[in-house]
């Protein structure tokens, strides 16, 4: 077989930065180091976990210079949060994939992929743009006419640990890195939400980057109505040229007021699975760099409102927390991939 390369990068936590920021990073560390060794495991020549702070340089131009590292050969990349559920079968298809003699690539999903394997990587990978983030890669090459399978049907390949909540969702050895941060709260929630998609007098409130495969899975795995509220499915992947985000979930807070989510969302439902990027990207901007920081967003994702300094973000996150019925907040994972884990199922 070819040489196939596999880079694992991973983001270093500010300094000075929050507790919650730093358990998952953690986490994603430890996730890092599993997949280097499943990859050799699986076949790779070499397989390096990058390590750094941010540095403001584009994905693409930290891509292009590890493809002229290269030999002939492939290369698969990967954030350290990604594909936690990964099996030693999916690690060795994408190293097949990698070591294939001919231009071809593999990504857990083509529309927003989380790793990437890339056949003749060096020469294809030469001329990639400045690309923002790893998700955009898998469409770029298609759009230089490389081959591209995905693995969307895969739902675990999904999953992401962008959070501590995620770690609360997956479980088992990851709830260890949560330590003493406090998830009474949102365990509480869980279970509230578990209860009410078992109902088949209950309705769930679903609302952000919801796919059509997460709506037939709602209605083939649940006893609940659902109620689904689909929006910015993209959101990481958008074009400048795009019109601004916007929700209509979010235009009612615009109305009402952040204290008003749970009050709108309990009119709707017995239940409700919220995806807050979606309402931050409509009240400031699809800019991450524009949102409360992230030691806000992760206290929001497990309810705790008074951990948070971004007023708005507070308010929506204390309404939650208090509403009449029982409310998660989070990102794409929860409403998405990590939806049958939210609710007690594993697929």
């Amino acid at each position: 077989m070819t040489d196939v390369s596999v880079a694992i990068l991973h983001l270093e936590p500010e300094d000075g930065a929050g507790r919650l920021v730093r358990a998952t990073a953690e986490a994603r560390l430890d996730l890092a180091e599993r997949h280097r060794r499943g990859f050799l495991a699986a076949g790779a020549t070499r397989a390096t976990v990058i390590t750094g702070p941010r540095d403001g340089i584009p994905f693409g131009a930290r891509l292009r210079a590890l493809a002229a590292g290269l030999g002939a050969g492939g290369l698969v990349i990967l954030g350290s949060g990604a594909i936690p559920l990964a099996t030693p079968a999916d690690r060795r298809e994408l190293v097949a994939t990698a070591a294939s003699e001919r231009p071809r690539a593999l990504t857990n999903n083509r529309y927003s992929g989380d790793v990437v394997a890339v056949a003749c990587a060096r020469s294809i990978l030469a001329d990639v743009p400045d690309l923002p983030a790893d998700n955009a890669l898998p469409r770029w090459l298609e759009e230089v006419a490389v081959p591209v399978e995905d693995r969307r049907d895969r739902r675990r390949l999904g999953v992401d640990i962008d959070g501590p909540a995620d770690l609360l969702l997956l479980g088992g050895r990851w709830r260890r890195h949560l330590g003493d941060l406090g998830t009474a709260a949102v365990e509480h929630a869980i279970e509230g939400v578990r209860t009410v998609s078992a109902d088949s007098r209950a309705e769930l409130v679903i609302a952000g980057r919801v796919s059509a495969a997460n709506l037939a899975w709602l209605e083939s795995r649940t006893a609940s109505r659902t109620r689904a509220f689909i929006e910015e499915r993209g959101l990481r992947t958008r074009r400048p040229d795009q019109r601004p985000a916007s929700s209509v979930l979010g235009a009612l807070l615009d109305r009402d007021g952040p204290a008003s989510l749970g009050d709108h969302l309990a009119r709707l439902g017995d239940a409700a699975i919220v995806d807050t990027r979606v309402l931050l990207a409509h009240h400031v901007g699809a800019d991450e760099g524009g949102w409360p920081p992230a030691e806000d967003r992760f206290a929001s994702d497990l309810l705790l409102a008074d951990q948070i300094d971004d007023a708005w973000l507070r308010a929506l996150t204390t309404s939650a927390a208090t509403a009449r019925i029982p409310v998660l907040l989070g990102g794409h994972t929860l409403v998405g991939p990590g939806l049958p884990l939210a609710l007690g199922r594993r697929g």
